[in-house]
């Protein structure tokens, strides 16, 4: 018998790779092995539904949709490792699978602030334990510090107040979404942050948290202030999971570079039978550039294109332009192509509290954001593809 395809990774990129496989045709072994204990389920809403209480449910599929697509699914069995001339993968139960395909969906894991002391009320967020501990720990609270003002971030500030409770959210960047967005259009973000209550602090950083006993009570900035908090929040970036490869010869991107697995423009890594996608995964882009994109809808794009050229069928050629969007308070933040590196930003409306921003490199525009403006974001989809193959062309 064949051995089958085994995915590594029960997230989103994991399972959209699985269903496509068999919308494609195949119809031999398809494994889908997770470390988590959980079937594959949906992150955003656990930093706004899920952690105010409003949904326990976040499963992406009924169980029973498993079996009738016949997805072997293995939860709670991290894979330790990858033999990649034997095309074995070692499991922590002290198992092996073999396969005849690998595909690397692994995900990310947050960041962690080194020194930070170990104490009650300390929180990251990327699993659902981590999100199941968050809503208890601020159904109880007053007080809560964010650090770090990224999309995460930003998500759990408008969920805490909307709990009714107190929010520092700090940001050593000039703004929130400074990386992501830039500047012009962050400080549009933290006006509306600002106009809910939230005691916005760019340009600081955290120095040192303030614990009694084993319980968190705040915390020093590094201008000198302190902040009382019964809720820390710790949402400074992720970091790729792949510290399992590290003796498999499968070629990794620096850290510098944002790490992850290496690949073509399909999924295809330099080493034979092994792909990678979603989060986890470093695609070459038009540019001859490798890069991450960390987004929900990236994940199912890939998802299409690497079962197909896996599979030996016609991969779609179309041009591709990242969507991203984030949910705050009432409004809805779109991102439609990519803002990164752009000369000029060009805010089009702006009625305090939903806006329009259109971003250029060089004269040609490469990105659109918009705060509670979708249809005027959504139609410049097809302006940013034309852009973009006329840029590469």
């Amino acid at each position: 018998m064949t051995a089958p395809i085994v995915i590594v990774g029960a997230g989103l990129a994991g399972l959209r790779t699985a269903e496509q496989l068999r919308r494609t045709g195949y119809e031999g072994g398809l494994i889908l092995v997770g470390d988590e204990p959980h079937p594959p389920y949906d992150r955003p809403p656990l930093s706004k539904q899920f952690v105010r209480g409003e949904t326990t449910d976040t499963a992406l599929r009924p169980a029973e949709f498993y079996t009738e697509k016949d997805i072997d699914l293995r939860v709670g069995v991290p894979v330790t490792g990858v033999d990649t001339a034997a095309r074995r993968l070692p499991l922590a139960d002290g198992s092996e699978l073999e396969y005849d395909q690998l595909i690397i969906a692994t995900g990310l894991r947050p960041k962690r602030i080194p020194g930070l002391p170990e104490a009650e009320g300390v929180h990251v967020l990327r699993r659902y334990e981590d999100a199941v501990g968050l809503r208890d720990a601020v159904a109880d609270a007053e007080r809560a510090l964010v650090v770090g003002a990224g999309f995460i971030g930003c998500e759990l500030a408008a969920s805490f107040r909307s709990l009714g409770v107190d929010v520092v959210l700090v940001e050593p960047q000039p703004t929130p979404l400074a990386a992501a967005l830039g500047e012009t259009v962050g400080r549009l973000v933290g006006r509306m942050h600002r106009d809910e209550g939230v005691d916005l602090r760019c340009g600081v950083g955290l120095t040192s948290l303030s614990v009694d006993g084993d319980k968190v009570t705040g915390a020093v900035l590094a201008d000198g202030s302190s902040v009382e908090a019964e809720v820390v929040v710790i949402g400074v970036g992720s970091v790729p999971v792949t510290d399992w490869l590290a003796e498999s010869g499968i070629p990794l991107a620096e850290p510098h570079a944002g790490g992850g697995v290496l690949t073509d423009e399909v999924g295809r890594t330099s080493v034979e039978g092994v792909w990678a996608v979603g989060d986890v995964a470093a695609w070459r882009q038009d540019n001859g550039v490798n890069k991450r994109f960390e987004h929900w809808t990236n994940a199912g794009e890939q998802a299409k294109l690497l079962a197909s050229a896996l599979l030996g069928e016609e991969v779609p050629t179309a041009v591709r332009v990242p969507y991203v969007w984030s949910d705050q308070y009432d409004v809805k933040l779109q991102v439609l192509g990519e803002p990164g590196g752009a000369d000029e930003i060009r805010v089009i409306e702006d009625d305090g509290r939903k806006f329009l921003a259109h971003y250029f490199i060089g004269g040609v525009l490469t990105a659109v954001v918009g705060a509670g403006r979708t249809a005027q974001v959504m139609k410049m989809r097809s302006e940013l593809a034309k852009a973009k193959t006329a840029a590469l062309s």
